[in-house]
């Protein structure tokens, strides 16, 4: 098998602490665990006019999670909730990117932010902050170690997801407070927590677009690692 190249979004920093100038960042797990299986992992600078030709030489996209949001006007919002952040170019560059990965039919994997950016750009809206929205929420910031579960999320039959996993719950790990807020046609919930926030999405008219709420590249379920075995065979095919 062809080892197919991933790209992977990367974080954008002001300078201060590991640079005085501006400077990108990614976990080392988020490409230790596409290498693992399987795939090249290629991170990507924020070039928003480039996103096409990122695309022509990708084979797979995962966009990743950061301590921001997505600007509210995206999805029609006329209010902006005091806890927003957002990071405006990185946000240009992920949904250019992303819409020339699904205009090609390429696999795409939203992982928490990266999740909520694909929900937006699919057609939904978010939930500005989970504690104004949610009756009694769980503690979706979890306050112990990402290497830890938070809590659970039920799989939704039927969905790629649970065809993925092979299991009707899986632990999760939670550090969002923001989510999706609704489901419009296209897009089908795979995965909600206990307290109703929905924690999956995905959109079956693309042959892989799949989006999570937690953070699965820490592993800490198996269903974790067949979410990425899976999106790696998907990106191996022709």
């Amino acid at each position: 098998m062809i080892k197919p190249f991933i790209g992977i979004t990367l974080d954008s920093e002001d300078p201060g602490g590991y640079s005085n100038m501006p400077w990108y960042a990614l976990r080392q797990n988020y490409a230790d665990v596409i290498t693992a299986s399987g795939g090249i992992p290629i991170p990507l600078p924020h070039e928003p006019d480039l996103a096409e030709d990122y695309c022509a030489k990708l084979d797979g996209l995962v966009v990743t999670g950061g301590a921001f949001d997505v600007d509210p006007s995206m999805f029609g919002a006329t209010s902006r909730h005091e806890t927003v952040v957002t990071k405006d170019r990185r946000t240009t560059f992920e949904k250019n990117v992303t819409v020339a990965m699904l205009k090609a039919n390429k696999p795409v994997l939203g992982i928490c932010g990266g999740q909520q950016l694909l929900h937006v750009i699919l057609g939904g809206t978010l939930i500005q902050h989970i504690p104004d929205e949610i009756s009694e929420p769980l503690a979706h910031e979890q306050p112990n170690p990402r290497t830890e579960a938070g809590h659970n999320v039920k799989v939704t039959p039927g969905t790629l997801l649970h065809r993925i996993v092979g299991t009707g719950t899986l632990p999760v790990n939670s550090a969002h407070h923001q989510a999706a807020k609704d489901a419009p046609e296209n897009i089908i919930v795979n995965a909600i927590a206990n307290d109703g926030v929905i924690e999956g999405i995905e959109d079956d008219r693309y042959r892989f677009c799949l989006g999570v709420q937690w953070h699965p590249e820490y592993l800490i379920s198996e269903g974790d690692r067949k979410i990425f075995d899976a999106f790696i065979a998907e990106a191996s095919k022709p």
